[in-house]
């Protein structure tokens, strides 16, 4: 929290539409590599993020990501068992109450705009009949933490306190969500 508001003006829309309390899955466009830890800031309620194996395994954010009790994955194709007991975390996750929020495109956005959704979102459906919570980031493509800049000496931020808004949509049933 601290590092987030001592970086951004961050500003939550729509908080309101994540439940108090009980399970629920939220997904959110990835801007950025803070992109988790903003939406943590943001929200009351501890939540369980969904997270690339490679990036999990990084020596010195292994620790946070532990201590965020991050849920690693790669594809199946990698690796079957990191694949599937991400889903069956994910899955004791929501039916102990708890929110778990994916990025439904499964990796950062090269140019800044949505990508097309992979299948692990219905997955994660078809076993938790859960809400899920759409959401928006905005304003973090410019950021030091996007692939907005190749090099990273292009990435240094032009100033502190840049505004980034979280949107948070009303919930939607499980049934009702598809990728088209």
């Amino acid at each position: 929290w601290l590092l987030v508001n001592f970086t951004y003006r961050l500003r939550a829309r729509g908080l309101e539409r994540i439940p108090e309390d009980g399970a629920a899955l939220l997904i959110c466009n990835h801007v950025s590599y803070v992109d988790a830890i903003v939406i943590a800031a943001a929200c009351r309620r501890p939540i369980r993020f969904i997270m690339d194996h490679g990036i999990f395994r990084l020596p010195v954010m292994r620790t946070i990501f532990r201590g965020m009790k991050a849920v690693p994955i790669d594809p199946r194709s990698v690796d079957p068992t990191i694949y599937e007991r991400a889903f069956a975390t994910v899955e004791a996750e929501l039916a102990a109450g708890n929110l778990v929020c994916i990025f439904p495109e499964g990796r950062l956005t090269r140019d800044g705009g949505i990508d097309v959704f992979k299948g692990g979102l219905l997955r994660i459906l078809e076993r938790s009949r859960v809400p899920v919570v759409p959401m928006a980031l905005s304003n973090l493509w410019p950021s030091m933490f996007s692939r907005r800049q190749p090099s990273l000496w292009k990435r240094w931020p032009r100033r502190l306190l840049a505004p980034v808004t979280l949107a948070i949509g009303a919930p939607m049933e499980a049934a009702a969500v598809t990728l088209g």
